[in-house]
């Protein structure tokens, strides 16, 4: 007879932030029914008011945001030594961002978002325990 196990998988709480509304609840929605627990913002200055941003164990940040956009606020968060992985998604990313997002060791994923590449990645870059600005 086999020993009963533990098989609780710890939850993963992931951040979204984007100011399409329909896209914030599409992605909290999938990605819940996928196990992970999920916050969700409207920009950046909403996820920067909040104290609690080092709960998150990944951040998707979409680039193309009014104000400040994707790839500044991960930069804003590296001044505030956040020590949270991000994931940008973006569509049709021009080379410059791509560069930039590479230099700040920040994986794309891009526009529509499609099958499970989104959760592959966050998976990805929770399991590799990837640390913001390194490659």
């Amino acid at each position: 007879m086999e020993a009963n196990r533990d098989l609780t998988v710890p939850v993963a709480v992931v951040g979204v932030v984007d100011d399409d509304p329909a896209i914030r609840s599409s992605l909290k929605f999938s990605l819940e029914i996928d196990g992970f627990t999920v916050g969700v913002y409207s920009n950046a200055d909403e996820l920067l008011r909040d104290d609690n941003i080092d709960r998150f164990r990944c951040l998707i940040i979409d680039q193309h945001m009014p104000g400040m956009n994707g790839l500044d606020l991960v930069a804003r968060l590296r001044e505030q030594q956040r020590a949270v992985p991000v994931i940008l998604i973006t569509s049709h990313p021009p080379r410059a961002v791509v560069a930039r997002a590479d230099r700040a060791g920040v994986p794309i994923v891009e526009k529509p978002l499609l099958g499970n590449a989104l959760q592959d990645m966050i998976r990805e870059v929770i399991g590799s325990g990837m640390q913001p600005g390194r490659s």
